[in-house]
C-alpha cells in the first residue's frame, strides 16, 4: 500500500478561513465521490463553519480523562479503522492530551498517511517551528504548539489561505471569528494591523520559497535551461584564505532573497607559478559552492581587481561579495587594497559588499605555494633597497648634524644589507656590502672624502662590516630559500594528496582533472593526447582552454605518460621542479582516461544485454500477443471456407469483422515491434519541420475506435507551429491516444488539448481511468511493460515506449501526470518553431491543474 497524500491549507493568521476552505474541499470531493470523513474538525463556535460540516460523515472522538477533566481528541484506530480515501484533520500542530496515542497531532497525521489514507489540513504560519522566535517578537505572544517546519514541507500541496488585515479585522469587528466580548481585546492586541502585516508577509515569503522549489523541480525535470525572469548573479572573490566559506555562504544568502538568484565564485591566480593559495582549502571552497547550487572559475591575472571586474561584467553580474581584507594594519602603506580597489572601480551597474570575518586583519601569512625563484618584481625592490639605500642613507647621514660614530654607521648600513637579502636574495645583498662599505670609506672613516683609510683600526672594522655583511646576507637568503621550499614541498604534498584522495573516490571527471591542472599551473590550455601506435598520428583525448594542441611538439611543456599518451600545456615554460608535480597529475589522468573507457564499455555491455532482453521478450510477444490475433483470423477464415455449414449474412459479416479486427491488431503490434527495433537500434532519424499541431494530431486519432465520441479535440490553429517530424509525431500521439482511450470509462471521453508555454507547446492527453502510483510512472515507459489488471490480450507494452522515444528523438518530453479528480494526464512537449505567428499563451485556454490519485494500469 502506497502512502498518503497530505494536503495543507497554511494560514496567515487565525481567522483567515482555513478550516472553511478545507471543509469545502471535502463537498468537492464528496461529489465526485470521494470517500472524505471529517477525523477532527474543530469549528469554535462559528456559525458558517458549523454549517459546513453538515452532509459530512464525522468520526467519533475519543474521549479521555486528564486531571479530573474530559477533553474529546481525534481517535487515530477509530480512523484507521474505518479506513476513508480522504481524512479531515484540522489544527495539524496541536499538542494532544496527556494519555494520548501520540504527543502531537502531525504525529497522529503521519500515521494516517503511512496507512495509505490521504489527509487534508490546516496549520497556521506562526505554528512552524523555524518561525518562533520572530513571531514573538512581533506579536508578543509565543506559540506552545508549534510543528516542525519539515512535517509541512513534506506535504504534497501547499495551499496558502490569505486576506488582508483590513479585512480579517471586518471579519473580526462583525463577530465572525470570536465571541464579542473577546473582539476589543484581540483587535487592540494580537490583530493589530502591524502584526496581521507582518504575519502576512512571513507566510508569503514562506510560501514563495516552496513555489521556488516546485519551479526549480519542474524546470529540472523538463530540461528547461532558458532564463524566464531576471535573476541577481553574485560574484564572490576568493584569496584561496579559510574566509572562503563564509563569503560563498553570505553569497547564497543573498542569492535565496530574490527567485533564480545565481552565484559565481572566482579564484584569481597570478601567472608566476603555482598558485598561491592551498588547494586543498580552494577544493573546499569549490565544493561548497557546488553543493549551495553556485559554480566554481579559475581566472589568471596579475591585476587582481581589474581582472576580478572584468570577470564580474563579462557575466552581466550585479552584486560581489568580498571579504574585509586579511592585512596588518602597516601593511596598507603599499596600497589600498582588492576591496577598497574594487569598491572605488566597480561604478553604479554593481554592489560591492565587504563582509567581514574572523581572519580580519591576521595576516595574510606566507605563501602557500611559492617557488623558490623570486619574482621579479622583488628582485627589482633588492637592487633598490640594496644600492639606492646605502646611497640615500650616507646623503642623509651626512647633511644631519649628528655624529654617531663609525660603529652605529655601520649597524644601519648593516641593516639595509639585510633588507637586501630579504626582499632580493644573495645578489643585491652582496652587490649592498660592496657598496656600503666604499660610502663607509668615503665619507665616514678619517680622512674623510678620501679613499683612503689612516687608522689601521678602521680597516679592520671595515673588512669586519664586509664579512659580516655577506655572513648575514648568505644565511638570511638561504633562511628565505629554505622557507620558499618548505612552503612548496607543503604545497605539493597538498597537492598529491588531494589527487590521490580523488583517485580513491574515484571523484574527478578528465575534464575536471585537466581544469585542475590548468588552474594550478597557471596555464592557458591543457590536452591530453594519445596515439594508436608509434607512427600513428595523435588524437586529443580531452582539453580544457582555448586552442588546445594538436602535438606535443608545439607544446610549451610536454609529460609523456607510457610511449602512447602525453599530458601537453601550453601558456609558458615549467621549471624543473614543477616537474615532478605535473608528473602525477600526468599519470592520473591516464587513469582517469582508462577508467572512462572502462565505463564505456560497461555501458555497452549493459546496452547489449537490455538488447538481449528486448529480443527475449520480442520472441514471448511473437509466440504469444501475435498468434491470438492469427489464430482468431485462421479460425474465421476455416468457418468461411466450410462447406459443410451455410453461414447467415450477418454470421459472414461477424466473421468478416473479427478477420479485419484481427488483422487491425496485428498491423498495430507490428508497427510497434518494427519501432520499437528502430528504436533500439538508433536508426530513427527524424525529418525535422515546421508543422502545425492541428493538422497532425486529427490524422493520429484515425485509428481510434469512434474518435468522434472517444475523443475530445481541444488543439487551436492560433497555436504558434511545431519543429518536428510530422510522422513520428502522428505515431506517437496515436499511440498515447489509443492507451487513454484503451483505460479510459466508456462514459469519459479522452480530452486532448494543446496549449503554448513560451518556446514550448505542450500536448496534454488526460483521462479518466484509474490512474498509475507515482513510484510507477516512470516504468510504464519501459518496453514490454503492463500494470494492473491489464490483459494478456491488450498488447505487447510498448505504445507508451515508442512515444517516448520518438518524442525525444525530436528534442521533446513525454511525461506522466495525475489528472485532478482522478485518471492519468500524458503531457508530449514539444519545441516551437520560431515564426511570426502571434503568440498563444496557456491563458486562451482553462488551465488544467493537476492533483495525486491512486492506481491504474497501463
Amino acid at each position: 500500500m502506497g502512502r498518503g497524500k497530505l494536503r495543507i491549507y497554511l494560514g496567515s493568521a487565525p481567522g483567515v478561513g482555513k478550516t472553511y476552505a478545507m471543509l469545502s474541499e471535502a463537498h468537492r470531493r464528496v461529489e465526485r465521490g470521494t470517500d472524505c470523513v471529517v477525523a477532527f474538525v474543530e469549528h469554535h463556535g462559528r456559525t458558517r463553519t458549523e454549517v459546513m460540516l453538515h452532509g459530512l460523515e464525522q468520526v467519533a472522538r475519543a474521549e479521555i480523562a486528564y486531571r479530573g477533566s474530559v477533553f474529546h481528541e481525534m481517535d487515530v484506530d477509530a480512523v484507521l479503522h474505518r479506513a476513508p480515501a480522504v481524512a479531515l484533520v484540522d489544527e495539524l500542530a496541536h499538542t494532544n492530551v496527556p494519555g494520548s496515542r501520540n504527543a502531537k497531532r502531525w504525529q497522529d497525521v503521519e500515521e494516517l498517511l503511512a496507512a495509505g489514507i490521504d489527509v487534508v489540513s490546516t496549520v497556521n504560519i506562526q505554528h512552524l517551528e523555524s518561525l518562533g522566535d520572530v513571531v514573538e517578537s512581533i506579536t508578543g505572544v509565543r506559540q506552545r504548539e508549534t510543528v516542525p517546519d519539515e512535517v509541512v514541507r513534506r506535504a504534497d500541496q501547499i495551499e496558502l489561505v490569505d486576506m488582508s488585515p483590513q479585512a480579517l479585522r471586518r471579519r473580526m469587528a462583525h463577530g465572525n471569528i470570536y465571541k464579542p466580548d473577546k473582539v476589543d481585546a484581540a483587535l487592540s492586541n494580537y490583530f493589530r494591523p502591524g502584526n496581521l502585516t507582518a504575519l502576512r508577509e512571513l507566510a508569503l515569503l514562506w510560501v514563495a520559497d516552496r513555489a521556488d522549489e516546485y519551479l526549480q523541480q519542474y524546470r529540472g525535470e523538463h530540461n528547461i535551461r532558458s532564463t524566464w525572469q531576471a535573476r541577481e548573479r553574485i560574484v564572490v572573490g576568493l584569496t584561496g584564505g579559510p574566509e572562503g566559506r563564509t563569503l560563498i555562504r553570505r553569497a547564497a544568502r543573498l542569492a535565496e532573497k530574490g527567485a533564480g538568484g545565481e552565484v559565481l565564485a572566482v579564484y584569481i591566480a597570478r601567472s608566476d607559478g603555482l598558485t598561491a593559495a592551498s588547494p586543498k582549502e580552494l577544493a573546499l571552497q569549490r565544493t561548497l559552492v557546488e553543493d549551495l547550487g553556485g559554480t566554481f572559475h579559475h581566472v589568471i591575472g596579475d591585476d587582481i581587481p581589474a581582472a576580478l571586474l572584468e570577470f564580474a561584467r563579462g557575466i552581466n553580474a550585479t552584486q560581489i561579495v568580498l571579504g574585509s581584507s586579511r592585512r596588518k594594519t602597516w601593511q596598507y602603506m603599499f596600497g589600498p587594497g582588492v576591496g577598497a580597489t574594487v569598491a572605488r572601480e566597480s561604478g553604479p551597474d554593481l554592489d560591492v559588499h565587504i563582509v567581514t570575518h574572523e581572519e580580519v586583519a591576521k595576516g595574510r601569512g606566507l605563501p602557500v605555494a611559492r617557488g623558490a625563484r623570486l619574482g621579479r618584481s622583488r628582485v627589482v625592490w633588492g637592487w633598490l633597497i640594496g644600492v639606492g639605500g646605502p646611497a640615500l642613507l650616507a646623503l642623509i647621514l651626512t647633511n644631519v648634524d649628528a655624529d654617531l660614530g663609525l660603529a652605529n654607521d655601520m649597524l644601519l648600513f648593516l641593516s639595509l644589507i639585510v633588507a637586501a637579502a630579504l626582499v632580493g636574495g644573495l645578489l643585491p645583498a652582496l652587490a649592498s656590502a660592496a657598496f656600503g662599505s666604499l660610502l663607509l670609506n668615503y665619507y665616514f672613516t678619517p680622512p674623510l672624502h678620501l679613499w683612503t683609510v689612516a687608522d689601521p683600526k678602521n680597516i679592520v672594522a671595515i673588512a669586519i662590516f664586509v664579512g659580516v655583511a655577506v655572513s648575514v646576507a648568505s644565511v638570511v637568503d638561504l633562511a628565505a630559500r629554505r622557507t620558499h621550499q618548505a612552503a612548496r614541498l607543503r604545497a605539493e604534498s597538498e597537492i598529491l594528496s588531494f589527487l590521490a584522495g580523488s583517485v580513491l573516490r574515484g571523484e574527478t571527471s578528465l575534464e575536471a582533472l585537466l581544469e585542475r591542472v590548468r588552474e594550478t599551473f597557471a596555464m592557458d590550455s591543457v590536452a591530453l593526447l594519445e596515439r594508436a601506435g608509434d607512427t600513428e598520428p595523435w588524437t586529443c583525448a580531452g582539453s580544457v582552454g582555448p586552442r588546445p594542441l594538436g602535438r606535443p611538439e608545439d607544446a610549451d611543456v610536454d609529460m609523456p605518460v607510457g610511449d602512447r599518451t602525453a599530458l601537453v600545456l601550453s601558456g609558458r615554460v615549467l621549471p624543473a621542479e614543477d616537474r615532478r608535480v605535473l608528473a602525477a597529475f600526468a599519470a592520473q589522468a591516464a587513469v582517469v582516461l582508462d577508467r572512462q573507457r572502462l565505463r564505456s564499455e560497461a555501458d555497452q555491455a549493459r546496452s547489449l544485454a537490455e538488447g538481449n532482453r528486448i529480443r527475449t521478450a520480442l520472441l514471448a510477444a511473437v509466440s504469444h500477443d501475435l498468434r491470438t490475433p492469427l489464430a482468431g483470423i485462421k479460425a474465421s477464415v476455416s468457418s468461411l471456407r466450410s462447406e459443410d455449414v451455410e453461414w447467415s449474412d450477418e454470421d459472414q459479416a461477424e466473421l468478416l469483422a473479427g478477420i479485419e479486427e484481427g488483422a487491425d491488431r496485428l498491423d498495430h503490434l507490428v508497427g510497434n515491434l518494427l519501432d520499437m527495433s528502430r528504436l533500439q537500434t538508433g536508426t530513427v532519424t527524424p525529418l525535422i519541420r515546421e508543422t502545425d499541431l492541428d493538422e497532425v494530431v486529427p490524422l493520429a486519432l484515425v485509428g481510434v475506435p469512434d474518435p468522434d465520441l472517444s475523443v475530445d479535440l481541444d488543439v487551436p490553429e492560433t497555436l504558434p507551429m511545431v519543429s518536428v517530424d510530422k510522422g513520428l509525431l502522428e505515431r506517437a500521439v496515436a499511440n498515447i491516444v489509443e492507451n487513454a482511450v484503451k483505460y479510459s470509462p466508456p462514459d469519459e471521453p479522452v480530452l486532448v488539448a494543446a496549449s503554448a508555454l513560451g518556446d514550448r507547446v505542450e500536448l496534454r492527453v488526460v483521462d479518466r481511468g484509474p490512474g498509475v502510483p507515482d513510484e510507477a510512472k516512470d516504468r510504464i515507459f519501459a518496453p514490454f511493460q503492463r500494470y494492473g489488471d491489464a490483459p494478456r490480450g491488450a498488447g505487447v507494452g510498448l505504445g507508451l515506449a515508442v512515444a517516448r522515444g520518438f518524442a525525444e528523438a525530436m528534442g521533446g518530453t513525454l511525461t506522466a501526470e495525475d489528472t485532478p479528480g482522478g485518471g492519468l494526464t500524458m503531457v508530449l512537449t514539444l519545441r516551437a518553431a520560431h515564426t511570426d505567428r502571434a503568440p498563444y499563451t496557456a491563458l486562451d485556454q482553462p488551465l488544467i491543474r493537476t492533483t495525486a490519485q491512486r492506481g491504474r494500469s497501463a
